[in-house]
């Protein structure tokens, strides 16, 4: 992703096509490091990512094809957007409805490839498929679809003489403006991907769980009835719930939201005569929304595994305080079973940890800004705006643009706001 805002875009393709093969290979996992992360914790296991991430991957490399010019390169990874969301939708078959199966940004992007590529046909059923997609995570994600893309919809409908097709979508987005597909090959279109704000970011929740009620008061006089966060007193509880015994711990990984402040950005296009054609941006993907949605359904299975594990921890410990006291003599057992107690559970609430891995360079929000212009040389600018709030933008500098009828040309730009 460095690489990709860098636009060292062919290196950033090679990077992610080894994580899209460890990705592939990490599906199958390994009885021993299963065994290992039960005994410990979920760290020990390689970090295969979310499905959203898996997703992100391909479009990140559409993207870097798309901003090489390359547009067949980019079209490989829309059809491996197309499939990928495909076997997510058959996983979600006979389960909830409302998971994440479908994707209405990466739908929308590969329409827009298609397009650029001429192939009117493949981008209307993208565009479609991507305002289905937005409606149906809208619920959740609260991200509605774009009007640049209903304008999208319509044309292409158009274009292909779908008249029943249109006459639905006039009324369904009667405010909607859009060019007919012979004005859009006449014009040249620069696309804006703007990446907003930092990916929410994974901390740990504790819950330390008594076993009797002793261990309740010693729990309820450390931590109150408040859950604790972070690590900061690890070693302090490790030492103290080792020395009673009587306390299990359980870690649960936590979201912290790192929104960005920026809503909107404005390109502006300034061709040599000084005439500007400017527009702004959309909302189009909220990335935080969709971590938290995949945090959620997964919760439930991660905190039964998380309780089985400290469960199974805490037995084992158990059963070395007993060993090794009956194996001294009746004087020395207390002592030892106290030393024992202290090194094996406390080791065994500090081994606690929630596994906090995430793709932490992906952004908050991704935005997109679109215009259609007459061929020619053009400078291009990108400008944040809103609630007065001054944002270093990656890329912001004056690009030159040489633009010809029918061109697609794409701009990325990081917000760090």
């Amino acid at each position: 992703m460095a690489l990709h805002l860098a636009g060292n875009y062919a290196q950033s393709n090679e990077s992610l096509e080894q994580a899209e093969e460890i990705v592939e290979r990490l599906y199958t996992r390994t009885v021993r490091s299963e065994t290992l992360a039960f005994l410990t914790n979920d760290n020990a296991l390689p970090y295969e990512g979310d499905p959203y991430e898996h997703v992100m991957i391909n479009v990140v490399k559409a993207l870097n094809y798309a901003a090489q010019n390359d547009v067949a390169g980019a079209l490989v990874e829309a059809r491996r957007i197309d499939h990928r969301l495909n076997v997510l939708n058959d996983r979600l078959k006979g389960k909830s409805k409302n998971g994440y199966g479908n994707d209405g940004f990466a739908r929308y992007l590969s329409g827009i490839l298609y397009e650029a590529a001429g192939d009117l046909n493949n981008a209307f059923i993208a565009y479609r498929n991507a305002c289905e997609a937005y409606e149906s995570m809208r619920g959740w994600s609260q991200v509605a679809c774009p009007p640049s893309l209903r304008a999208d919809l319509l044309s292409s409908a158009e274009a292909l003489g779908l008249a029943d097709a249109v006459d639905r979508y006039r009324s369904t987005y009667p405010d909607v403006e859009w060019l007919s597909a012979a004005a859009r090959q006449r014009l040249a279109q620069v696309v804006m991907i703007s990446y907003n704000g930092r990916a929410p970011r994974k901390e740990d929740f504790y819950l330390d769980l008594p076993i009797s009620l002793d261990a309740l008061q010693l729990v309820l006089l450390n931590r109150g009835f408040s859950p604790s966060f972070g690590s900061r007193d690890r070693v302090m509880d490790s030492v103290l719930y080792g020395l009673s015994g009587r306390v299990v711990r359980v870690a649960l990984p936590r979201l912290v939201q790192q929104k960005t402040r920026i809503p909107i950005e404005t390109m502006t296009l300034t061709d040599e005569r000084g005439v500007s054609y400017a527009t702004r941006s959309e909302r189009v993907h909220d990335l935080t929304a969709l971590a938290e949605k995949t945090l959620t359904e997964r919760l439930p299975a991660m905190t039964v595994k998380a309780v089985a594990r400290a469960a199974a921890k805490f037995s084992m410990a158990e059963g070395a305080v007993i060993g090794s006291q009956q194996a001294v003599g009746r004087e020395a057992a207390p002592w030892v079973g106290l030393l024992v107690s202290l090194l094996a559970k406390g080791l065994a609430v500090a081994s606690e940890e929630a596994d906090k891995r995430s793709w932490r360079t992906l952004p908050d929000e991704i935005h997109v800004a679109r215009v259609w212009v007459p061929s020619g040389r053009y400078r291009a600018t990108v400008h944040p705006s809103g609630g007065g709030v001054a944002a270093w933008v990656a890329g912001a500098e004056e690009s030159v643009l040489n633009l010809s009828p029918g061109q697609t040309m794409f701009l990325i730009r990081r917000v760090v706001q």
